[in-house]
């Protein structure tokens, strides 16, 4: 008995096209769940029914048909991509899950058929419909049409996807945070931009209020004693410093 996990063996076992027809995401959740007893043995075309032999054997079932339910085994075929009518739209690239097309934004991609799989899962998304299938192994199919040194290759580069996307995913999940955060603090010190100047407008107030009742103060104490008080009677240094704040004033508002 191998100490390695089930699900490690079962997956071994998979052609690793990716494909998603045993109606999970990729071969190692099919693996995954066929360890776990919730999914057959014989749910994989790409594998056929040579595949459906190799599961067998190693969990000690018996060899049944594959599930038409999830396909038909067939040769093999690769994407190719009409050149002359697509668009550059991206949707396959990010479709192929062993990155085997190469393009860039609204300019024309192109198939490597070396390391297609034959999972066709660009051809839905195409807007034009420019990718078609062909195969390229007539009379062969299943693992006659696929080698060990092939699916090892494909699993791979869809290890390597999964790795990548995650990669991107939290450094622009760190990205959008950081913005967050600079702009929280951005708004937290517009607030507190806010209450300084409106306390440095009620200081100003203040200050402009108690030099005016000084001035009237003194305006009525020297009409008591001299008769009617003139402006430039007031004292010079309330004078000057109410020209002082005034003259702050009108450069603030400017």
């Amino acid at each position: 008995m191998s100490a390695r996990p089930l699900a490690d063996q079962i997956e071994d076992l998979l052609p690793q096209t990716q494909c998603t027809k045993c109606g999970y995401p990729a071969c190692r959740p099919y693996a995954e769940a066929i360890a776990a007893g919730t999914a057959a043995h014989n749910q994989c075309p790409p594998g056929g029914a040579e595949g459906v032999a190799r599961l067998a054997g190693l969990l000690g079932r018996p060899v049944i048909p594959l599930n038409p339910v999830n396909g038909v085994e067939k040769p093999r075929a690769v994407a190719v991509i009409d050149e002359n009518i697509c668009i550059g739209c991206t949707l396959c690239i990010q479709a192929c899950p062993v990155d085997a097309i190469v393009g860039a934004a609204k300019q024309m991609h192109t198939v490597l058929p070396q390391l297609c799989t034959g999972c066709d899962l660009c051809v839905a998304p195409c807007p034009v419909d420019c990718i078609a299938m062909v195969e390229v192994t007539p009379g062969l199919t299943g693992w006659d049409a696929w080698s060990q040194e092939q699916a090892d290759a494909a699993r791979a580069r869809h290890d390597f996807r999964l790795a990548r996307l995650r990669r991107d995913k939290a450094e622009n999940d760190a990205r959008l945070a950081a913005k967050a955060v600079a702009k929280l603090k951005a708004v937290e010190a517009e607030a507190a931009m806010s209450a300084e100047e409106k306390a440095e407008k009620e200081r100003k107030k203040a200050v402009i209020q108690a030099a005016m009742e000084r001035a009237r103060l003194q305006k009525l104490q020297q009409a008591a004693s001299n008769g009617p008080a003139r402006l430039q009677d007031v004292s010079r240094s309330v004078q000057r410093g109410i020209e002082e704040i005034n003259s702050k004033l009108e450069k603030d508002a400017q």
